[in-house]
């Protein structure tokens, strides 16, 4: 995701995907989570759901194509300087997504991709975007 204006929020989805007991992560190659793996996601584009979104990230970011589902949840990742002031917020979506077909490839927005399984992320094992082990919680409930 780009800087965004620090004076309002940007909407964002993430998709997550769960795949033979392992999550798919991303690892970031822009700022502001630079080197964190996380799910990927971006902006919602005008005109477009949070679920076409995370579908569009999706496959962007990894080459993966899946099926949105249903909202996991919204997140509020804000980012402020040492001395306070607000850099960055983003109010994201989580949306569960169902794996279609596709090997995934870092690309676009993406440094690295692998699926990591549950026990390392739940482990906090790599060094992690906010709120990521909760997110993979609320996935596992809503896809088994």
């Amino acid at each position: 995701m780009s800087a965004p204006d620090p004076v309002r929020p940007t909407l964002g989805a993430i998709g997550v995907v769960l795949h033979d007991g392992k999550a798919l992560l991303v690892q970031r190659s822009k700022a502001p989570d630079k080197g964190l793996w996380g799910y990927p996601g971006g902006h919602v584009e005008a005109g477009e759901t949070v679920a076409e979104a995370a579908a569009r990230e999706l496959q962007e970011e990894t080459g993966l194509i899946v099926t949105p589902g249903e909202v996991l949840g919204t997140l509020d990742l804000i980012h402020r300087d040492p001395a306070g002031a607000l850099l960055s917020h983003f109010f994201l979506v989580a949306v569960a997504c169902h794996y279609q077909s596709g090997t995934p490839i870092a690309a676009d927005d993406a440094a690295a991709v692998a699926w990591v399984d549950y026990d390392r992320i739940l482990g906090e094992e790599l060094p992690m975007s906010a709120h990521v082990p909760e997110v993979l919680m609320k996935a596992r409930a809503a896809l088994g």
